[in-house]
């Protein structure tokens, strides 16, 4: 899980698009028009290349958080359970599940060094308000990864709430240990380890990560 999801912001940090514009482009466009930018971003700051939490919160926050349904997202994770929670629990583990995926993802900003995203071929099918965009990163010295992302047009934008890499769901991933967790503990108790892990992980400081060496 810890390998998937690390992978996952990896891939992220050069795929994630910015802000929606007034015109909604489509989202393989909004994919596209941000690798660069968001790319130059990490490169150019020596603060978020050594880990500084503080910056890397800051710029994950402007430029990741309004593009994911994390409602969608957390619902889609949690599957059945989700109907028997009640409000105030739904609440918690959104917040629980998109902290985690945050957390998580500021990693993602200390371990890159020279990823390139190419965004496969895409025509939009006539009133889709779901689609799935295709990229691939490629990491020098290592195996092409494919990646595709689940986005669905909103009233704010086009915006991710699944994606697979190599095959693998995130959501699906996710889902298996929360069933499990759920199954031995309740909803509660699964909004309690969300909320252990999470406590850890913004205890933890982030160290910059050493230059990589030929395989993963």
């Amino acid at each position: 899980m810890k390998r998937f999801v690390v992978l996952w912001l990896g891939v992220l940090l050069a795929g994630v698009p910015l802000a929606a514009r007034a015109e909604m482009p489509e989202p393989d466009v909004l994919i596209k028009n941000t690798v660069q930018e968001v790319l130059a971003i990490v490169k150019q700051d020596k603060d978020i290349q050594a880990g500084n939490q503080k910056k890397i919160l800051e710029l994950v926050d402007a430029k990741v958080l309004p593009h994911f349904d994390f409602a969608r997202m957390t619902q889609l994770a949690v599957g059945k359970y989700w109907r028997t929670a009640t409000p105030e629990q739904k609440q918690s583990l959104v917040t629980e599940f998109r902290n985690l995926l945050v957390r998580t993802y500021t990693k993602a900003f200390t371990v890159y060094r020279d990823q390139t995203v190419e965004v496969k071929p895409f025509k939009m099918p006539p009133g889709a308000t779901e689609v799935t965009i295709k990229t691939v990163i490629i990491k020098p010295g290592e195996s092409n990864v494919p990646v595709d992302y689940d986005m669905e047009k909103t009233a704010a934008g086009w915006k991710a709430f699944d994606l697979s890499i190599e095959g693998v769901s995130l959501v699906t991933n996710y889902r298996s240990t929360f069933s499990d967790q759920i199954q031995q503990a309740g909803i509660d108790g699964l909004i309690k380890t969300l909320v252990e892990k999470n406590q850890v992980a913004a205890s933890a400081p982030l160290r910059k990560a050493e230059p990589q060496k030929g395989g993963s």
